[in-house]
C-alpha cells in the first residue's frame, strides 16, 4: 500500500474510515451492474431495454471510477478486495421484469439516498466522485418506481409481488449500514458524511410510503428483515 499524499497526511483511523468507504462503494457499484445487467434478459421492450442497458453501463462506470479514485490515493487495485467480497456475499438477482422494476426502485433508491450523505464529504477526491455519480444516477429508481407500481396494479394476486417488495426493501435498507454505531460517530464527527444511518433509514421509509400505498403493496412485520432500525423509524402506511 502506497498512500496518496492526500491520505498519508491524515490520521490513521481517517485513512482506514475513507479506505472502507471507497470499497464499499466499489463492492456497491459493481454489484448493480451485475444484478441490472443479468436482468436485461426480462426486459420486455427495445426502448426499455435500451435504457437499461445505459443504465447497466453507467454502474459500471461509476465502478471504475471508483477503483481508479482507490488505486491513485490507497496505491493497489480495490479488485481482489471487491470479488473476494462478493464471493462472501453475493447479490441476490432478479428473476423477472416485475422483481427487476423493484429492485430499481428500491436498490437504487437505497444508494442514491446512502450517496447523499457524503455530499459534503471532508476528504475532497470522494466528495468529487459522489457527486459526479449523483448527478448521473438521479431518477433512476424513479424509473423502476413507476413500472413496479404499475405492474402491481395489474395484479389480482399480489402475494409473489410483496414476497419480491420485502427481499428489495431489505436490500434497500442495508445500504444504510447499522444505525448508532461508534464508527457512525467518528465519521459525523470528521465530516466525512452527514447524518448517522438510523436518520437516512427514517427518510428513505418516508420517501418509499406513498408508491408503496399506490402499488397496493404492505410493509412486512419490522422483526423479520432481521435488521437493527432506530427506535423511531416509520413503520405505519
Amino acid at each position: 500500500m502506497k498512500l496518496s499524499e492526500s491520505l498519508a497526511s491524515r490520521d490513521e483511523r481517517f485513512t482506514n474510515t475513507v479506505i472502507q468507504m471507497m470499497r464499499s462503494q466499489s463492492y456497491r457499484e459493481l454489484v448493480a451492474a451485475q444484478m441490472f445487467g443479468y436482468g436485461l434478459q426480462f426486459v420486455p421492450d427495445r426502448k426499455l431495454l435500451k435504457f437499461m442497458a445505459w443504465h447497466v453501463q453507467e454502474e459500471t462506470t461509476h465502478y471504475i471510477d471508483v477503483a481508479k479514485l482507490y488505486e491513485k490515493h490507497v496505491g493497489e487495485s480495490v479488485e481482489p478486495w471487491v470479488h473476494a467480497r462478493i464471493a462472501q456475499k453475493p447479490m441476490t438477482f432478479a428473476e423477472s421484469w416485475l422483481e427487476l422494476a423493484i429492485a430499481q426502485w428500491l436498490y437504487d433508491r437505497g444508494g442514491f439516498w446512502q450517496l447523499q450523505e457524503y455530499e459534503e464529504c471532508s476528504w475532497e477526491p470522494y466528495q468529487t466522485i459522489v457527486e459526479k455519480i449523483i448527478k448521473e444516477e438521479r431518477g433512476h429508481q424513479d424509473l423502476g418506481q413507476k413500472y413496479a407500481v404499475e405492474l402491481c396494479k395489474e395484479l389480482d394476486d399480489m402475494t409473489e409481488a410483496q414476497g419480491m417488495f420485502n427481499k428489495w426493501l431489505k436490500q434497500g435498507l442495508l445500504s444504510f449500514g447499522r444505525p448508532k454505531t461508534e464508527g457512525n460517530e467518528y465519521a459525523i464527527s470528521v465530516g466525512l458524511k452527514k447524518r448517522d444511518s438510523g436518520e437516512v433509514m427514517k427518510d428513505f421509509m418516508l420517501d418509499v410510503f406513498p408508491a408503496i400505498r399506490e402499488a397496493g403493496l404492505q410493509l412486512p412485520p419490522i422483526e423479520s428483515l432481521g435488521m437493527e432500525f432506530p427506535d423511531d423509524i416509520p413503520w405505519e402506511l
